[in-house]
């Protein structure tokens, strides 16, 4: 049909916008002037008055920056503080240079800048430097004098007041100019208005024209809409329009929200019914099969599976909880893994799946009549906090529309919530029965309580009595102070005694351990050869008492050591020699001492070392290594099942107390050893410290010890500044930590953090401690280079052994005697060197150290001195194993040390290195 000519409303809308236009356009021409004028002007404040404002409060920064910077570094020292003074020193001035040209055309402002920029120099020479100088030079009492006076807060305040009254200058200036600013805008105003006035009333004119012609047709559309209205709800009616313009677009476009609305209506009714079906509902399985059912009857889905996830050993398996129309519970898979067929898939990439080319191998949907291919299949995972939590399979025998996709897209969107609040809501119901019954307990303790509350109250009465029998026996000891005054001086004599007696005891303690070792070293090496039975004499009985004897002995060794120990550190002659420690072969050495431990009783053994444990550390290796093996023999010893754990971690900043923080250390070191052990009661904690002390005499009776090595290890811990702390429960275990600083600056003195310990103790959880330790010491094997067989090096090599016990030269020659070696024996000094004297050459002698008539001192001396026989191998033997023995040795003209009992294979190493060498 032919289109009538018309006057559209665009066309009539134009029109008018363009005469409105028009004159608007000539409003605007009228007010330019006038505006750029205001413009010019404003600017003007804004460029000027602004950036005077800003360079200001800039300057009075710079000079807090510089009074901080100052005041920081005084207090404290620090280098750093000096960063943000020398930054402002060196930038106010050029903001004071800004502010003074921006003020060239007002010189009374710039004569205040000038007292203003006096001042801060004032400042700067009279507070500023001079302190940081006395301070760099450590002069603490002059800076004290300057900050009694502190002549720097006046200078201060002077500068405060300068510049308030420079700023309160620059308002009153800004304020004069926006009033003048103001007056011009006034007149704008009034002339806007009249223009305003003037465009008002030609729009007007033409709205109410095209007002006229659009209003009729709009009426009939009008019409239309009410009767819709009145339907209540039904939006089935459609607007029909018979103009051909603009309004025939807007009911073709309303037609449009209608159906739209409609959708939207049906789309928020069922998912408000999905929401409302949820309430009350307190099991995960009865939630999938509710929602199975309500989807499928939105959608008209004929099969679904309903999958939540669940945790195991192999990470988030997926199960069915739920299926719509099952048969014989075969609707599809009850679990997978993620990434597992489509439907794991949807599950890994979180996103929703439909398929509507269904494969023919697809699960068929059941009926009365048959079986029937689904045509499309929507896959959606339920999300919770961006975490899918479950996943939903929906199969239809028609394609799902795309508003029934979106309403299972929205109604998913919450579900998740949902989901996770039934689970929580299950866990919170095992939780109230659990705490329910804990509650009931904590009532039946809470009445012991109450019951011991009133046994400490009748304690607090008795208390009271004999406070006031305390306050009577304060005045009598007042008048006995009198006579400890006397006293005191026989304890001061005795005292004198005491320290004889400790270095007659040290001198007994020397000579008791020659006396000791020098019979133990025979029976040591002679029940070791037994114990080898290389002749193949003996019989297993005797080798087994060969293999007991040369045992005994050892443990024997071990509590001499343990003694020589313990003296030492009592009277403090033990030395420590601090140096670096590699803390990461740390684990491979405990591994290597006592794997073989761990697999003999069955026990596993667990080495963990923290990142953060730094690779080495300042502190005696010697006896750190001991401490270790003490706690590590002391957890073997006490656990007959389970484990053992070491545990190496570096004490973390927050967990440093006020004590430990006063240690001039670079780190705290943190070393557990725990194990699922006997066990200790609480009261026998601090007893298993004190020497000679175990847990209980059955404990004796079982594990054997003296009751030396907790003691022996508690004092080396205390000469590295650290201490040992102990967490124990009878039947479960014990955990002995030991807390150690790295000492790059020296040993530190233990009275200073000696109550670091209690600190400490407070803050670790109580247990009962393990029962006591005992460790053999373990001698350092020296490092072998690669040698020649043994046979090639002791072959024909001629041997002196100086000794004054047969028993020693016996087991000595006997031994050195298989190796194939031609031996030679002296019962003394004097003996030794005239057989040097008058008998061929020796490739190596063994000296003994104390002998009758010339000790072994005094002849290896002899023959560096007087027999020039400075490269002869000379390895010096002894049982007296006291301070400074080694040194002494080594600087006679020993060439190597080993102290007695011997072990044969450390002598024979020993011995391979000289003789090759």
């Amino acid at each position: 049909m032919e289109k009538k000519m018309r006057f559209g409303i665009k066309s009539k809308i134009i029109i008018g916008y363009l005469i409105v236009i028009v004159c608007l356009f000539i409003a605007f021409i009228v007010l330019n002037s006038q505006i750029s004028s205001l413009q010019k002007e404003r600017n003007f404040i804004i460029d000027h008055d602004i950036e005077v404002h800003d360079l200001t409060n800039r300057i009075e920064k710079h000079l807090l920056d510089m009074e901080t910077g100052q005041r920081g570094y005084i207090i404290t020292g620090e280098a750093s503080y000096l960063e943000p003074y020398n930054s402002a020193a060196s930038s106010w001035e050029k903001d004071y240079n800004a502010l003074y040209q921006l003020l060239n055309n007002n010189p009374n402002q710039q004569e205040k800048l000038e007292k203003i920029k006096g001042s801060i120099q004032d400042w700067i020479e009279a507070a500023g430097e001079p302190t940081i100088a006395l301070k760099k030079e450590n002069n603490t009492k002059e800076l004290q004098q300057f900050f009694e006076k502190d002549p720097g807060r006046q200078y201060m305040d002077d500068i405060r007041s300068q510049f308030t009254s420079f700023r309160n200058v620059e308002k009153k200036s800004t304020e004069t100019r926006a009033t003048e600013l103001d007056e011009k805008n006034q007149k704008i105003k009034i002339g806007l208005y009249g223009l305003l006035l003037f465009v008002t009333l030609i729009s007007l004119a033409i709205a109410i024209v095209l007002s006229n012609s659009i209003v009729n047709t709009i009426k009939e559309v009008t019409q239309t809409i009410k009767r819709i209205t009145a339907s209540k709800g039904e939006l089935k009616g459609r607007i029909k329009v018979r103009s051909n313009d603009e309004i025939k677009d807007l009911g073709i476009a309303t037609n449009a929200l209608l159906e739209n609305i409609e959708e939207r209506n049906w789309l928020q009714t069922n998912i408000a019914h999905a929401v409302t079906m949820y309430q009350g509902i307190a099991s995960v399985d009865k939630l999938a099969e509710k929602f199975l059912f309500t989807v499928s009857e939105m959608t008209g889905a004929s099969f679904g599976a309903f999958y939540v996830r669940e945790e195991n050993d192999k990470g988030d398996l997926f199960v069915k909880q739920a299926a719509f129309a099952d048969r014989k519970g075969d609707a599809g898979r009850e679990s997978f893994l993620i990434g597992e067929g489509l439907i794991g898939q949807a599950a890994l990439e979180k996103r929703t799946l439909v398929v509507n080319d269904v494969p023919d191998t697809y699960q068929l949907i059941a009926s009365g009549l048959g079986d029937v291919k689904p045509k499309s299949i929507f896959i959606v995972p339920v999300l919770f906090e961006d975490e899918v939590i479950a996943v939903i399979e929906l199969a239809s025998l028609h394609e799902f529309t795309v508003l029934e996709q979106e309403l299972i897209s929205q109604v998913i969107e919450t579900f998740g919530l949902t989901i996770n609040g039934v689970i929580r809501r299950m866990e919170i119901a095992r939780l109230l029965k659990e705490s329910q019954a804990m509650t009931e307990e904590l009532q039946a303790q809470s009445e012991e309580l109450q019951t011991q509350s009133e046994e400490l109250q009748m304690q607090s009465e008795e208390l009271r009595m004999i406070n006031e029998q305390l306050e009577e026996r304060t005045k009598d000891a007042e008048e006995k102070s009198f006579e400890l005054e006397a006293a005191k001086e026989d304890l001061e004599e005795k005292a004198h005694q005491l320290e004889l007696n400790s270095q007659y005891k040290s001198e007994f303690l020397a000579n008791m351990s020659h006396e000791l070792r020098t019979p133990l070293n025979s029976i040591l090496i002679l029940s070791e050869m037994l114990e080898e039975n290389s002749a193949k004499t003996l019989s297993e009985d005797e080798e087994e008492y060969a293999r007991i004897i040369h045992s005994s002995g050892k443990d024997l060794l071990a509590l001499i050591n343990d003694i020589l120990d313990l003296s030492k550190v009592e009277s403090g002659k033990l030395d420590v020699l601090l140096a670096e420690m590699n803390m990461s072969e740390l684990p491979d050495q405990i591994e290597r001492n006592f794997s073989h431990v761990a697999e003999q009783k069955k026990v596993q053994l667990k080495i963990n070392k923290a990142q953060d444990v730094p690779n080495i550390i300042h502190t005696d290796e010697k006896r750190f290594q001991q401490i270790v093996k003490n706690l590590l023999s002391n957890a073997f010893k006490f656990t007959e099942s389970g484990s053992v754990t070491v545990s190496i971690q570096r004490v973390a900043d927050h967990r440093l107390t006020t004590a430990m923080r006063t240690v001039d250390t670079d780190c705290w070191l943190e070393i557990a050893v725990a194990d699922t052990g006997i066990g200790i009661p609480k009261e026998k904690h601090q007893l298993i410290f004190e020497a000679f002390q175990q847990a209980d005499g059955a404990t004796v009776r079982k594990y054997g010890g003296t009751g030396l090595g907790l003691s022996i290890c508690s004092e080396f811990a205390k000469l590295l500044g650290g201490w040992i702390s102990l967490s124990s429960e009878v039947g479960k275990g014990s955990t002995f930590t030991l807390y150690l600083p790295s000492l790059s600056n020296g040993l530190v003195d233990y009275e200073k953090v000696n109550f670091a310990y209690e600190e400490v103790a407070v803050s670790i959880e109580e247990a009962e401690p393990e029962a006591e330790i005992t460790e053999i010491d373990h001698p350092v094997q020296p490092v072998e280079p690669s040698l020649p067989d043994d046979e090639n090096v002791f072959q024909d090599k001629r041997v002196l052994i100086v000794d004054d016990d047969q028993r020693n030269i016996f087991a000595l020659k006997t031994a050195l005697a298989k190796q194939g070696m031609t031996i030679m024996t002296a019962h003394n000094g004097i003996e030794c060197l005239e057989m040097m004297k008058n008998s061929e050459p020796f490739d190596l002698i063994l000296m003994d150290i104390m002998m009758p008539q010339m000790d072994g001192y005094e002849a290896m001396q002899k023959i560096r001195g007087e027999l020039k026989l400075v490269d002869l191998p000379i390895i010096a033997l002894t049982a007296k194993a006291m301070k400074n023995d080694r040194e002494k040795c080594l600087e006679a003209g020993a060439s190597d040390y080993i102290s007695k009992p011997l072990d044969l294979n450390q002598l024979f190493s020993v011995m391979r290195v000289w003789l090759v060498n």
